[in-house]
């Protein structure tokens, strides 16, 4: 069953699919409340959807998860499997299933999604809303779908390239030796992209390796566990206090702000809860201008996908104290050209690359041990 709406065609066109009135209504009222969109038709379950997306074309779904009939991630694996594009927000739990359910969502071709609060009064307040509309706006206006692009080298080739770059990199180990640091700035499209760059990382790697991805508490370790899982290099959500080793990937935890710090002279993990900046915490920005203060001779600075201009102010200031070496992606693999785009046009990029390639960038410029 579906509801119709008519629609100015200058608005983005909002299909929303959720079981909940009470949802549907609140989530309705926020797209109509900007003048960018307009929802045009709902949708009670996944069965209902599909057929909406077989017929019709929405610049942008926002898709819960848990529904009758068809849930959202069988609904994402029927597109995929029908091959029928959709741009898709999906509004997600913050309940550790709800945080691994929204990641397999990703990995389904989700771009984005918005963390449905359980306080009703947050649920219609400016905050949610302006959250909520930002997310959107940012998967609408997207360069990919969820029929996504598959990497140009195949797995089995990605493996044997990494072991002979390692190779090449261990036998010139001096030329770039030092203590170095990587520091990784990701957004929307993020977690998929990461998918992409830290399974190819060695355990071996001669760096530590930070990462700052947009995402609210409960969804970072969830998110650690997965790329974890798909890794040699040891990956997990940085723990307040801990000790900075190479061949170890600390993620963000969400919801706070990670700075590393000197602690009887070894690099420390450190939490802080500053009110957002750039709109987001976690921001990337704290995590480089801390590292102003640290005892690494250079910072690998990478930018992936991601909206906003996070990352960029951080790197700034980190170049006026520390030697560094930045890495960005390039706009066609991007899913949203925006932290790449505003760290390209300060000029400090040494290199614009595409996604299959950020990895052996950083293994080449870190070493290995």
């Amino acid at each position: 069953m579906t509801i119709n709406s008519n629609c100015e065609k200058s608005k983005k066109k909002i299909l929303v699919v959720d079981d909940s009135a009470l949802m549907r209504r609140v989530m309705c009222d926020i797209i109509n409340s900007d003048d960018r969109f307009q929802v045009v038709e709902q949708a009670f379950d996944g069965e209902a959807a599909y057929t909406l997306l077989k017929k019709n074309q929405y610049d942008g779904v926002v898709l819960d998860v848990n529904m009758p009939k068809l849930n959202g991630i069988q609904l994402l694996r029927m597109l995929q499997k029908d091959k029928i594009r959709a741009r898709i927000m999906m509004a997600s739990t913050d309940t550790k299933e709800g945080a691994s359910v929204t990641l397999e969502s990703l990995d389904l071709g989700a771009i984005d999604f918005v963390e449905k609060p359980a306080n009703l009064s947050y649920l219609k307040g400016n905050e949610f809303k302006k959250k909520f509309l930002d997310i959107l706006y940012a998967v609408v206006t997207s360069r990919q779908t969820n029929i996504q692009r598959e990497s140009a080298i195949p797995q089995q080739k990605q493996e044997e390239s990494t072991r002979k770059l390692i190779d090449i990199v261990r036998k010139s180990h001096p030329a770039v030796g030092g203590q170095k640091i990587v520091a990784i700035a990701s957004s929307t499209g993020g977690p998929k992209a990461l998918q992409s760059v830290i399974p190819r990382l060695p355990a071996e790697l001669a760096a530590p390796v930070l990462i700052v991805q947009h995402m609210p508490k409960g969804f970072t370790q969830s998110l650690a566990e997965r790329l974890n899982s798909l890794s040699k290099i040891n990956v997990k959500e940085a723990v307040d206090g801990e000790p900075v080793e190479n061949g170890t990937v600390y993620i963000a935890r969400g919801g706070q702000h990670m700075n590393v710090v000197t602690k009887g002279g070894k690099a420390c993990i450190s939490y802080t809860d500053e009110p957002p900046r750039e709109g987001v915490k976690p921001c990337a920005n704290y995590m480089y201008e801390s590292l102003k203060n640290s005892n690494y001779s250079q910072v690998v600075c990478v930018v992936l996908t991601g909206m906003g201009a996070d990352g960029t102010k951080g790197i700034v200031n980190l170049e006026t104290a520390k030697k560094v070496h930045v890495i960005a992606q390039d706009e066609a693999t991007s899913t949203v050209y925006g932290m790449p785009k505003c760290i390209a046009a300060t000029g400090l990029v040494n290199q614009v690359v595409g996604l299959d390639d950020v990895a052996q960038e950083i293994i080449m410029n870190v070493g290995v041990k």
